[in-house]
């Protein structure tokens, strides 16, 4: 499908002053130094001391015996020989070895080194999705607002996702393939694609406009506090009411039900009266008509719960850093042994200062609802509180996260900027893979 035509902008922000200009800021900088690397650092300046003053008292002492440039000469060659020449030489074969023995492990170094920090790791943070979960997300519920099976709920998902133009992820493709499964490839051909306001971190939803030949509809998708936000009315069986402060309690508890299950929740609604708009942006997106939920299922690794137990008896703490809600991340960590009774949320740590973030990081292992800069403070705040910190990540939002680390770790399957950020690759999404490349240093 091809479109031309004409449009008008207004740009609000430029530069840095963007959120993805804030975001490619953070992965400009330079990576903080390892503990490793302050230590070959810290040796060095103390050698160099020691031949400041060693080759003067050498000089005085021969100068009075021998001649001035025998004296000189003798006292340049004592302070070579305390110099270690070698010293880069057998700190690079040695660690080779290590990358060698660690590749065996399905540990890929791509930074030698980071191997003794990898080693060294005190603290590692993690993501949930993929690394405490299967990755393998599925849709399971698509309800109304009484919490009851609705097909309407599915196939305004289906054209909210098939139709965005975005980088389709896990909860796109399992919404697409559910669909799919229930016969909606006929909306394919019967609906075509008029704009798209795309999905960003302060809104959390994501919306598009179709039209099916006769009617333009405005449909978004999203978490359900903010979908909340925008809807005025209610869509059930049909009949469009007024949404009450009673019907928004129930949908909040039927939402938080299902998270309690384990189940990722998201919020449909749309709109219908567009028909005179014809540019359309965030602002378009008020007054709107809740439909329903829908409901994915992500499982926890079986493997997750002992991995996480062994970590912690190699003194490795793990604190989980998410963009999921609360309900949902609480469920998942209890059943893989992490302590969920403080979570604490992304709007919480966001007017606080760094120091009142550090109390909060010494009692709570959980962090919900974060932004990639929020992840990337915390991991930032670790760092300087004199731990060594591991960040585990695979997609474009860690980056900033894995450039803060004192050792960013990353799988092969993780996106370009991902790899490219990380000193670590594990060949398997696996904390198990994880704890045999630290034990193996």
């Amino acid at each position: 499908m091809s479109l031309v035509g004409t449009a008008k902008c207004v740009v609000i922000k430029t530069a840095d002053s963007t959120y993805f200009g804030k975001v490619a800021h953070t992965i400009s900088n330079a990576k903080p130094k390892s503990a490793f690397q302050s230590g070959i650092e810290n040796i060095s300046k103390l050698l160099i001391r020691f031949m400041l003053v060693l080759i003067p008292i050498v000089f005085i002492l021969n100068v009075t015996k021998h001649s001035t440039v025998t004296a000189f000469t003798f006292a340049v060659a004592i302070a070579i020989c305390i110099t270690p020449l070698l010293l880069p030489v057998i700190l690079s074969s040695s660690l080779s070895k290590g990358a060698i023995r660690m590749s065996k492990k399905k540990t890929i170094v791509k930074k030698l080194d980071s191997i003794q920090s990898f080693g060294a790791i005190n603290i590692l943070c993690t993501d949930k999705t993929g690394t405490l979960t299967e990755d393998k997300i599925v849709l399971e519920k698509y309800l109304d607002i009484h919490g009851q099976e609705d097909l309407r709920v599915l196939k305004h998902a289906f054209l909210n996702s098939y139709f965005q133009t975005g980088l389709k992820g896990n909860i796109d493709e399992a919404v697409v393939a559910r669909s799919l499964q229930n016969g909606m490839d006929k909306y394919i051909n019967q609906y075509k694609l008029v704009d798209e306001i795309p999905f960003d971190f302060s809104r959390r939803r994501l919306s598009v406009i179709v039209t099916d030949g006769t009617k333009k509809q405005l449909i978004t998708k999203g978490a359900v506090e903010e979908i909340l936000n925008i809807c005025t009315m209610v869509d059930y069986q049909g009949n469009i009411s007024p949404i009450t402060k009673q019907i928004k309690d129930n949908i909040k508890q039927i939402s938080k039900n299902l998270n309690k299950d384990g189940l990722r929740v998201i919020a449909v609604c749309q709109k219908n009266d567009i028909s005179d708009i014809s540019s359309f942006s965030v602002d378009d997106e008020k007054n709107m008509v809740l439909l329903g939920f829908i409901g994915f299922l992500d499982p926890p690794k079986e493997s997750a719960k002992s991995a996480i137990e062994k970590l912690n008896t190699a003194g490795v703490r793990v604190i989980v850093l998410t963009g999921d809600n609360l309900e949902v991340t609480k469920c998942i960590c209890k059943k893989v042994g992490i302590n969920s009774d403080k979570i604490i949320e992304g709007k919480q740590i966001e007017k606080i200062s760094d120091s009142g973030v550090l109390r909060l990081l010494k009692k709570c292992n959980i962090f919900v609802k974060l932004s990639p800069i929020q992840k990337a403070r915390i991991v930032r705040l670790l760092h300087e509180s004199n731990n060594i910190v591991g960040y585990m990540g695979d997609g474009i939002n860690d980056a900033p996260s894995l450039i803060n680390s004192d050792v960013g770790i990353s799988v092969d399957t993780a996106v370009d900027i991902a790899k490219e950020s990380a000193d670590i690759i594990l060949l398997k999404k696996d904390l198990h893979v994880l704890l045999d490349g630290v034990t193996e240093r």
